[in-house]
């Protein structure tokens, strides 16, 4: 009784609640994924791997528009952000509106480029698009303004609307269209976008100071670049092996990815409580060290634990998550852990930097995302190769962010002896 009226007594701060729906979102996603690979089989889920991939493409583009509204939220106020805020909507409409226009419009050459079974699932996912961007902006607000309990509700609406209508569509008319897979996308970004604020949208032209505006060109460029960089490192090896190899083993890849990157979207929740945790801690003059190795131990720990799993139990887990008929994959489970636990650690580190407004460890990144495709491009001869390059560059990545960081502390500690 009285553990109870000690847990009644502690209340649930805003970032614990936000955490707990990050993870429920991406177990909705996960489960998702994991039923789709069930009913759709390797062949038909290579396919549905595409579509997830462009959406997960469309979230990091987004994900600019997102943090750079979220890192200015913390540092502007009043008048400057209202004009920021509705400056940022209506950019972010324009790139939306530009990009679902291009998919829609090369939806035929990305059908063969990909070896899908349709077009029609490009066009309805470029109908999306402009909504995606929007509840960017949105979402940017709630994160840097740290209103969790609204930022979480965006994810949970996006995730069960896309669960439950995709899943609906499927099981109840018994289709398995991939254009079915682009309907459940669209409508969920519609639910994403509530609760959406109309308050920070005005029609009239908006001016934002002359100095404010550099910084805020500037900050975007360098998210935009390392958002790119994101793109490549996360979703290239996939888009590749799609490329290179047959539906069959496309599939059974896109199985392996999915499971090998829990801990990529775990790492993903910190690095939202990250950013305008940093940014105000150092507007305030504060150390900001201390944050970055908390969440650093947080996600090796993570990522220990998931790669030991993978390798003592990765039968169990292929067979539990999509079926015996992925179990080709098992040997390679722990070593695709093992490259995206690397890059799960090193993009703590350039998020860290890129809060504080430090390009380096970006470009490094950047360096390393190509290196990765190069590699994917010149060593394919089979699955097993596709991985270890992709060990390679990622622990490479990891340690020169490292080593970064090493020189940037000793720099830092003589400036001020001096």
């Amino acid at each position: 009784m009285q553990l109870i009226a000690t847990l009644k007594s502690k209340k649930i701060t805003p970032e614990q609640l936000f955490m707990l729906s990050v993870l429920s979102v991406n177990g909705g996603n996960y489960l998702y994924n994991l039923i789709l690979g069930r009913v759709l089989g390797p062949a038909q889920f290579a396919d549905a791997a595409v579509l997830i991939t462009f959406l997960l493409v469309l979230s990091f583009v987004a994900m600019t528009f997102q943090l750079v509204t979220a890192k200015f939220s913390v540092l502007f106020e009043n008048k400057t952000f209202s004009n920021f805020i509705s400056k940022v909507y209506k950019n972010a409409l324009f790139v939306g509106v530009l990009l679902g226009v291009l998919i829609v419009i090369f939806s035929s050459e990305l059908q063969t480029i990909f070896n899908t079974s349709s077009s029609g699932m490009f066009v309805v996912f470029g109908i999306g698009v402009p909504l995606y961007f929007l509840m960017s902006v949105n979402r940017g607000v709630f994160q840097g303004k740290k209103a969790f309990k609204l930022l979480s509700i965006t994810y949970q609406g996006e995730m069960l609307s896309r669960l439950i209508i995709t899943l609906g569509l499927i099981f109840l008319f018994n289709l398995q269209s991939s254009v079915v897979i682009a309907i459940g996308i669209l409508i969920s970004f519609v639910f994403g976008l509530f609760p959406f604020k109309t308050e920070h949208i005005s029609l009239k032209k908006t001016f934002v100071e002359k100095t404010y505006s550099k910084q805020i060109r500037n900050f975007f460029i360098l998210t935009a670049f390392y958002e790119l960089t994101q793109i490549i490192i996360n979703n290239s090896d996939i888009l590749l092996v799609k490329h290179y190899f047959e539906s069959y083993e496309a599939g059974l890849y896109a199985s392996l990815a999915l499971i090998g990157r829990i801990v990529y979207f775990i790492a993903w929740m910190f690095v939202m409580l990250l950013l305008p945790t940093v940014v105000q801690l150092n507007k305030e003059g504060k150390e900001t060290a201390p944050i970055l190795f908390k969440y650093v131990g947080y996600i090796a720990g993570i990522a220990t634990i998931i790669v030991i799993g993978c390798a003592l139990f990765p039968e169990t887990a292929i067979t539990l998550l999509f079926g015996k008929s992925y179990l080709a994959m098992a040997p390679l489970l722990w070593k695709y852990a093992l490259a995206t636990g690397m890059f799960a650690v090193s993009n703590i580190f350039a998020y860290y930097y890129l809060s504080l407004d430090k390009y380096v460890p970006v470009v490094i990144s950047g360096v390393f995302g190509m290196l990765q495709m190069g590699l994917v491009v010149f060593f394919h001869d089979s699955l097993e190769q596709v991985v270890h390059v992709q060990i390679i560059a990622m622990v490479s990545l990891l340690i020169i962010q490292i080593l970064f960081f090493k020189l940037h502390s000793i720099k830092a500690i003589q400036k001020k002896l001096i």
